[in-house]
């Protein structure tokens, strides 16, 4: 069954086509959130966290983006809510050992990985989001500004200054 007919039965009333969506959505959102955190537990917390939301607010969906552009734009408000609840000296205290653990999964794939972790790890949220959103994901800046809540403009010049501090951060020239 497509991912049409899943959305609409699940939002007539039926577990299982929704439990089947989520099910598929799941791994793709789990890797978006821990990108945004850097830390394993709290990607856990809000995938946990996003696939609640969309349990509740599945009716809301109209279909005007893919399903997984919804769950995204869902998961980075909850994120973006965190923050403003919890002090941002706490969010990022122990950000150093969520690093340590993306490195180690990642050491055996591709070493220039490590080094972008650590950069993407000194950028904020502001900037680290549109930046993922744009060249992982490859959303367009429109998009981008929908899911965060900010003109496309705004989306396009973050992850433009966002590309320049990783370069800095990297030491890496724009020729290169």
């Amino acid at each position: 069954m497509d991912e049409t007919a899943l959305i609409r039965k699940a939002q007539k009333g039926d577990q299982v086509a929704l439990a089947t969506l989520l099910h598929e959505n799941y791994l793709f959102l789990r890797r978006y959130a821990l990108k945004i955190t850097l830390k394993p537990s709290l990607a856990d917390d809000l995938t946990q966290e996003t696939m609640t939301k969309a349990i509740e607010k599945i009716h809301l969906y109209k279909g005007r983006s893919k399903f997984s552009t919804w769950l995204i734009s869902i998961a980075s408000n909850l994120y973006i809510d965190m923050g403003r609840k919890q002090n941002r000296e706490e969010l990022m205290a122990d950000t150093e050992t969520p690093l340590h653990q993306l490195k180690w999964e990642f050491a055996h794939r591709q070493l220039e990985w490590m080094d972008v972790v650590d950069g993407l790890g000194k950028l904020s949220e502001g900037y680290r989001l549109p930046l993922i959103l744009k060249h992982y994901y490859s959303y367009r800046y429109e998009e981008i500004g929908k899911m965060l809540g900010i003109p496309e403009g705004t989306a396009k010049s973050r992850v433009h200054h966002a590309l320049g501090l990783l370069r800095k951060e990297l030491n890496v020239n724009d020729e290169g």
